[in-house]
């Protein structure tokens, strides 16, 4: 499977913090904010990523991720020229999907918690099957997000954006896992009122053809979405709580990656190393040898 993380968009909500740097360089306490989605993927086992950013910051990305054989995996890089919506990945992305299923992930979207990594293990089974996967939050105010809706045997029914009158407190998370006809239609749908390639008309077609599924997070997972100030502030809040009491990183791709089996104890401690005037690359260090658990 390929992974691919749309961090497109101007961040207009985060100026002027970002009226010179990338939305994803910002910093999530302790690393920046496109680790986070990037070892995300790395989770799912997906080691052929594709970055999209815009013209302008595609550049600092690529600097800060390189080539990403330090993590045992392999980053490409694309411009999305317009914020044209989320479908649009697919579009960009259809040489580097080639022939494989294909994980897409919002740049700003942080997931946390229990069992997630066997969800998106049976999400990749269901690409492999022929089906796209997606995941519903609960939320207390669903007008504001996509919304899915299931039935008692928990197949959905309905999507809806941003619907006036939600018939379901599920919002649909930032991300995303399709067989590979995704590229096709993707290419096939319309633009929206708001003139965007929607990713909601893309898991309507798959709902129309039955081969839509959902997973659902319950009570204490985290979703954190850090395009806004409050929400930036939030997530740094949530992950130096996590940190700080368990004594672990959260979303280090170095250690995913070790863990993965990606790289080795001796490349991990060289790329702690590397950082060890910071409380993160003694975290890798400890890992590495072999007192963190």
């Amino acid at each position: 499977m390929k992974g691919i993380v749309l961090a497109g968009g101007s961040g207009t909500r985060l100026y002027p913090i970002t009226l010179a740097l990338s939305k994803q360089l910002v910093p999530v306490y302790d690393k920046p904010m496109i680790y986070y989605p990037v070892s995300t993927l790395m989770l799912a086992g997906i080691r052929d990523i594709l970055i999209i950013s815009t013209p302008v910051d595609l550049p600092q990305i690529e600097r800060l991720l390189g080539d990403g054989s330090k993590w045992g995996v392999r980053f490409s890089y694309a411009v999305q020229p317009q914020p044209d919506g989320l479908a649009q990945a697919f579009v960009i992305g259809r040489e580097f999907i080639g022939d494989d299923p294909v994980c897409l992930i919002l740049g700003d979207n942080i997931f946390y918690g229990q069992g997630f990594t066997g969800m998106m293990l049976d999400a990749v089974n269901n690409a492999d099957k022929g089906l796209a996967t997606i995941f519903g939050y609960p939320v207390t105010d669903p007008r504001r997000f996509g919304v899915v809706t299931l039935d008692d045997g928990g197949l959905p029914v309905a999507i809806e954006e941003k619907p006036s009158e939600p018939r379901s407190d599920k919002a649909v998370v930032g991300i995303y896992f399709y067989p590979n006809n995704v590229v096709d239609i993707a290419a096939a749908i319309k633009p929206s009122a708001r003139g965007e390639y929607e990713i909601t008309s893309v898991n309507e077609e798959y709902l129309r053809r039955n081969k839509l599924r959902v997973k659902c997070f319950g009570r204490g997972f985290a979703w954190l979405d850090t395009g806004t100030v409050d929400s930036l502030i939030d997530a740094s809040n949530f992950v130096e709580a996590i940190e700080r009491r368990q004594g672990i990183v959260i979303s280090a791709p170095e250690e995913v990656a070790f863990r993965r089996g990606f790289i080795s104890a001796q490349e991990l401690r060289r790329l702690g190393e590397r950082l060890q005037q910071t409380d993160y690359g003694q975290y890798l260090i400890r890992l590495a040898d072999g007192k963190v658990f």
